[in-house]
């Protein structure tokens, strides 16, 4: 016994295994036993943590004092990052759906480009407003839309549908303040600047293939009629918003509020590269803080979208409450994944695999890539998937020299693994299917491709660009 115990906690070999088993062990209790994330990944990390040796003052200190403990020090580590972030988030994102933003928008766009071009439209609205909402509320607040400028256009809904769902997916898979995203940066150390634009530029070119080249052909081969349920729920929401006596948000104050938060954080970033130490780089320092830039906007939101047109101090506070219920059990899963990269770090796994995954002479990128898109796979949660690659990751990285572009882009290889085959065991597959009509069969043939071609077009932009990456 002793001599196995010695294997699993020194050599490399055992330390694969212990990190293999533990791997195991999580995607069995998620799966098998429908355990929740939270607590599967805080029971794993335990466990890999006594296995591996540690005694429990090291995991989770002492009763007098648990603050240098290994449990206290991985969920602190990653939450204090992103906790304001995320809420700040959802709180901009409720604002600009209770407002009306999204139809305005929607209803912009479509005028913009004509009637023959609303898939287009549908696209582009998914991709700017996908940038503020997380993605099951943009498919609630556009879905209807979706239904009405189908039924005009007598066409395929897929071809309506399914732009406007690759734009929040991309948005949601690399762009800050969604959740993914954000725990990439914390786990690997990457400023938001560099996500946001190593986000774009490789979520651009897989939105436009998965977005808008794969709907036309796929909408051409399957054609599924609007169902008459949803047109009317369409019809009954279209007429609540008539009767609704507030005045329309305008264009202009919906487009800043979506875009300020993102130029304030380059500002930040990019500030800090360009200009010299000074008045001009404190301000963008301070104002493109992910938290300062977003507490702006926010509170532009509450005047320009709440209180200019109507809404009381009382509802606002209930608009706010309602946005951040739901981030409970969001934020303890990324707090339980950060406790697991610590573990993994402190345990020596970490070193063993990075070892090991030397040896096969995979680059990074690609062994991120790879390990992302397996767990996405196996359990279908994405952020599950970021939150156990990153913990894999990140210690495989803290012994390297890596550049703040280099990391941006292993972060946008993890979150393209992420989304990749979207299936039965994704919550997102019956959203999609439920508020579209589309049977499983058709989701099958037309979202699970969508997605996996936006995750494999993203990841070899995201390999392209590091080979010109310092």
């Amino acid at each position: 016994m002793a001599a196995l115990l010695h294997w699993l906690q020194h050599e490399t070999s055992g330390l694969l295994v212990l990190c293999a088993a533990g791997i195991a062990a999580l995607l069995v209790m998620i799966i098998r036993f429908r355990v929740e994330p939270f607590i599967a990944l805080l029971v794993t990390g335990l466990l890999i943590a006594l296995a591996a040796g540690l005694s429990p003052a090291e995991i989770v200190g002492t009763a007098q004092s648990s603050g240098e403990s290994l449990l206290e020090d991985g969920f602190a580590s990653i939450l204090g990052h992103i906790t304001a972030i995320i809420g700040l988030g959802a709180i901009l994102g409720a604002m600009l759906e209770a407002s009306g933003g999204a139809q305005l928008l929607t209803s912009r766009l479509l005028a913009a480009v004509g009637e023959r071009r609303a898939p287009l439209a549908m696209g582009l609205a998914g991709l700017v407003f996908g940038v503020p909402v997380f993605f099951d509320i943009g498919i609630f607040v556009l879905a209807p839309l979706v239904h009405v400028v189908a039924r005009q256009g007598g066409r395929s809904i897929l071809r309506y549908c399914l732009p406007l769902v690759a734009g929040l997916s991309m948005t949601h898979a690399f762009l800050p303040p969604h959740p993914g995203p954000v725990v990439a940066a914390g786990l690997l150390g990457v400023d938001l600047g560099w996500i946001i634009l190593m986000g774009l530029a490789c979520g651009l070119p897989a939105f436009v293939v998965a977005g808008l080249l794969y709907p036309v052909w796929i909408g051409n081969r399957i054609h599924l009629p609007v169902p008459e349920e949803m047109l009317a729920t369409a019809d009954e929401m279209a007429r609540e918003r008539a009767e609704n006596d507030r005045p329309t948000p305008g264009l202009g104050a919906v487009a800043v509020i979506i875009g300020l938060p993102m130029v304030l954080i380059l500002g930040g970033t990019f500030g800090s590269i360009a200009l010299p130490e000074g008045r001009l780089l404190s301000a963008l320092t301070f104002l493109g803080n992910p938290t300062v830039a977003l507490t702006i906007a926010v509170l532009l939101a509450f005047w320009a979208l709440g209180t200019r047109r109507g809404m009381t101090g009382a509802q606002l506070s209930e608009l706010t409450a309602g946005a951040l219920r739901p981030l409970g059990m969001l934020l303890l899963v990324v707090g339980a994944g950060g406790f697991f990269g610590k573990v993994l770090a402190e345990t020596g796994v970490g070193d063993a695999l990075a070892g090991s995954l030397q040896a096969t002479g995979l680059p990074m990128l690609v062994s991120a890539y790879v390990i992302s898109s397996g767990l996405r796979i196996a359990q279908g949660s994405a952020t599950v998937a970021i939150v156990t690659t990153g913990g894999i990751v990140a210690p495989l990285l803290a012994s390297g020299e890596h550049s703040q572009a280099q990391l941006a882009l292993i972060a946008v290889a993890i979150a393209a693994g992420s989304i990749i085959a979207s299936h039965v065991n994704d919550g997102g597959f019956w959203i999609i299917s439920r508020y579209f009509g589309i049977p499983v069969a058709e989701m099958l043939k037309s979202w699970m491709v969508l997605e996996t071609i936006l995750s494999v077009v993203a990841f070899a932009m995201a390999a392209l660009l590091s080979a010109f990456a310092a």
